[in-house]
């Protein structure tokens, strides 16, 4: 497993707008091998995001960035004026995983 994380600074009072060009989105990651989920993680301290996406391995992870889909996805509005800052780009490969009910194993 992979995790592919970005950390969002979102100006005050510009949350909402931020999560409503998420929701509206067209990610196309529907359509991407190995993808496995997606999550924007919204913090305890205003402003504070998180997109988290889950792969099956890094190279499903780095063919997407690689993909028409990533540029399709990549290509809705700006988010001048609302981020305080470019993303901050966190990747992690899995050492151990578990499942509801099941017992944890080493990747």
């Amino acid at each position: 497993m992979f995790i592919a994380m970005n950390r969002f600074q979102v100006a005050p009072g510009k949350g909402e707008d931020f999560e409503r060009i998420w929701a509206e989105r067209d990610s196309h990651l529907d359509q991407v091998p190995g993808f496995v989920r997606f999550a924007l993680l919204r913090g305890d301290n205003e402003g504070e995001y998180i997109s988290h996406s889950t792969w099956e391995d890094r190279a499903a992870f780095v063919a997407w960035t690689e993909s028409e889909a990533f540029t399709r996805g990549h290509s809705g509005p700006s988010l001048m004026g609302i981020l305080q800052g470019p993303p901050q780009v966190a990747l992690y490969d899995a050492a151990i995983t578990q499942e509801a009910g099941g017992p944890s194993k080493t990747e």
